[in-house]
């Protein structure tokens, strides 16, 4: 088990808890070799740490100086880099010296090696993250390194395109591996108009098993960049940070205690602007309600009604205010019986009964929705298929919404279960089917044996084995089977068993 599911830093209790929410400070050579340098840097990270509570780790940078640079290239002082690696060269007590200060100032160790070599240093250390640069994301014998160390990985994507991501995707998929990918710009310092932040909505929507974040090189004074970041649905960030002294004066695209701490606020009060905050759907305070109500227009007639008399579209005018318990514009609809007697004048204090059109209307909504959010295209020729073994009313107890696109040799369905609902036990004498899992959760109990279903899960009923399913959130699957037969649906429940299946379905031609 990689040792940082055994840390508390943070809390940590998952490896889907590491990576959420992440702040990552990137020391690289911004320590100057000197080691003192680099605490001084350590202790301000982790004092803007406390500070926001939040959870972060320092990243330093190992190379085994002298395999990685070709002997004949030491002294050069023509090539670009060698002569700060040489110049802020650090030994390895050093480094762990480093590690053990990060850890104590209760932030997660972090470094990116270079090469091999340095990838055994990190677990000499008790590295808790290993980082891949973007330079190196497609080093396969450093990946292969860096894979077989099982450590939680972050790759970064600079000056890679789609394909070549998919390829680092692969190779640490079909090695198990634990891992996110961070959008990167790989230009130093980043112009704004080089970010293209909009890609990490597309890596999320890629790999939505992968936690996406970002590393940024920009003005180390931009707050808006690391703000937008979130917006986009970044859950990591990194940023280069280091120490100005009288002799030592920071890169372009790194950021001094002062400007870290703002970036860190900035990241902070963006995820409170985005958060949704109804579990998932958008919460409605009453005072939104309230606001919205006081400007809503309310139903009232034009002459007077006696009770029992179906107020007419002709009979009723609309404006605010709009009463309590009044019915509004929008809720009105042309025959609604009055219960009371109305005067001119007077608003309509009636209440909109649900029937079961407007129960298929609200279903169907809501599948429609389901669908989009899913991204699955149904096109314009199929069936809608309501199945209601309780009655419609208990729909969304109980029973499911299928649409069958193809019924011949084979069929194939694509079946929508909303939140919470259920499909009772039943069993096919004639067709065999396979579900594909395409959206949300699903739970099939399989002759008593409950199966959970991720996307991309495939589980086959044989005839005649007794299934039901159910969803907590809401699942879309597909069903591909042998000819579906009317009538071949046999139910556990008697009740069902005996109803007509008119009485428990009700079909729809598209929608």
């Amino acid at each position: 088990m990689p040792s940082v599911l055994k840390s508390k830093r943070g809390g940590i209790k998952s490896m889907n808890q590491l990576f959420e929410n992440l702040f990552i400070f990137e020391m690289a050579n911004n320590h100057q070799g000197d080691v003192e340098h680099g605490l001084d840097i350590i202790r301000a990270m982790g004092k803007i740490t406390r500070k926001y509570n939040i959870k972060a780790a320092v990243k330093l940078q190992y190379r085994e100086l002298e395999t990685f640079i070709h002997p004949e290239y030491v002294n050069r002082t023509d090539v670009k880099h060698i002569p700060r690696f040489l110049g802020t060269r650090m030994e390895e007590q050093e480094f762990s010296t480093l590690v053990n200060a990060i850890k104590e100032e209760g932030m997660f160790s972090m470094s990116t090696p270079f090469d091999e070599a340095s990838v055994n240093l990190c677990m000499d250390h008790g590295i808790d993250i290993i980082k891949i640069a973007s330079c190196s994301a497609l080093d396969w014998p450093l990946l292969t390194a860096a894979s077989a160390s099982r450590k939680p990985l972050i790759v970064s994507t600079g000056g890679k395109k789609i394909s070549d991501i998919d390829k680092i995707y692969n190779f640490l998929t079909h090695r198990e591996n634990f891992f996110a990918f961070l959008h990167c710009i790989a230009l130093y310092p980043t112009p704004a108009e080089n970010l293209q932040l909009d890609f990490i909505h597309r890596l999320s929507k890629r790999y939505p098993n992968v936690t996406i974040g970002y590393s940024g090189h920009e003005d180390p004074n931009d707050i808006i960049t690391p703000m937008l970041a979130v917006a986009k649905g970044a859950m990591i960030l990194e940023r280069h940070v280091g120490l100005s002294t009288d002799s030592i004066t920071l890169n372009a695209y790194s950021m001094n205690p002062d400007q870290a701490d703002a970036w860190v606020k900035a990241a902070i009060d963006a995820k409170k602007m985005c958060n949704i905050h109804g579990n998932g759907d958008k919460y409605v305070s009453q005072d939104e309600v309230d606001s919205l109500n006081s400007l809503m227009r309310g139903v009232y007639v034009n002459k007077d009604i006696p009770k029992g008399t179906p107020i007419k579209e002709q009979d009723v005018f609309f404006a605010m205010p709009c009463l309590e318990k009044q019915m509004n514009s929008g809720q009105f609809y042309d025959g609604i019986v009055a219960t009371k007697d109305y005067k001119a004048n007077d608003g309509v204090f009636e209440i909109k009964k649900k029937d079961n059109i407007a129960i298929v209307r609200n279903v169907i909504h809501d599948a429609k929705g389901m669908l989009y959010e899913a991204g699955i295209p149904v096109g314009s020729d199929f069936e809608v298929e309501l199945s209601h073994h309780y009655g419609m009313a208990h729909f969304r107890q109980n029973g499911a919404l299928i649409i069958n696109i193809i019924n011949r040799e084979y069929c194939k369905k694509l079946i929508i279960v909303l939140p919470g609902q259920k499909h009772p036990v039943h069993h096919h004498k004639l067709k065999e089917e396979t579900f594909q899992l395409l959206y949300g959760d699903l739970q099939v109990d399989l002759e008593g044996k409950v199966e959970h279903l991720k996307p991309g899960d495939i589980l086959t009923v044989p005839r005649m084995a007794k299934h039901s399913f159910t969803s907590s959130k809401g699942a879309i699957f597909e069903e591909i089977s042998t000819t579906h037969v009317k009538k071949d649906s046999y139910y556990a429940d008697e009740k069902i068993s005996r109803l007509d299946p008119i009485e428990r379905k009700t079909i729809l031609r598209n929608w």
